[in-house]
């Protein structure tokens, strides 16, 4: 079942940066399944791979948040595919921290086909959001990320919702 959060395009233009990313991927030989579209697990792996840069840029990668004490795992992952994404294709990725209250996080993610034929804003490929739970990194139980997580991911209050 999909998580009642809206999508990371939706709350875009509201969110301050530190909760936001987004980077634009290219379709190679390698990202394609048996019916030459993007395999479904590479939409997936292109939204790891925008949430981890975006905790790097934030200087929150994984040694980091090993070092405060506090790591997130995926408990999740809700996929809604619209249309194929093919060779060569140019795909943005966006992601954006929609919720974070208690040990849960939520991000959600929008992926569109951003060819220079189509429409401005592009052509929804897929959206996703992924509840995310912060445990410690030692015992890997269920644990509040700490504050200083929660300043830089731009969240200042204890219970946050958008």
């Amino acid at each position: 079942m999909k998580l009642r959060i809206p999508d990371a395009d939706v709350l875009w233009d509201t969110l301050p940066d530190a909760r936001r990313h987004e980077r634009t991927l290219h379709v190679q030989p390698g990202d394609l399944d048996d019916l030459n579209h993007v395999n479904n697990t590479v939409y997936l792996a292109w939204c790891e791979q925008v949430a981890r840069e975006h905790a790097l840029r934030l200087g929150m990668g994984t040694d980091a948040l090993s070092a405060l004490g506090a790591v997130p795992v995926a408990r999740q992952h809700v996929i809604t595919y619209h249309r194929p994404a093919v060779l060569g294709d140019a795909v943005r990725v966006r992601t954006a921290l929609t919720l974070h209250a208690g040990v849960r996080s939520v991000r959600a993610y929008a992926l569109d086909r951003v060819n220079p034929a189509d429409p401005e804003g592009g052509v929804r490929l897929a959206e996703c959001q992924t509840e995310w739970v912060w445990v410690d990194p030692v015992t890997g139980r269920p644990k509040r990320a700490p504050e200083t997580v929660t300043e830089r991911f731009g969240f200042s209050d204890a219970v946050f919702s958008r």
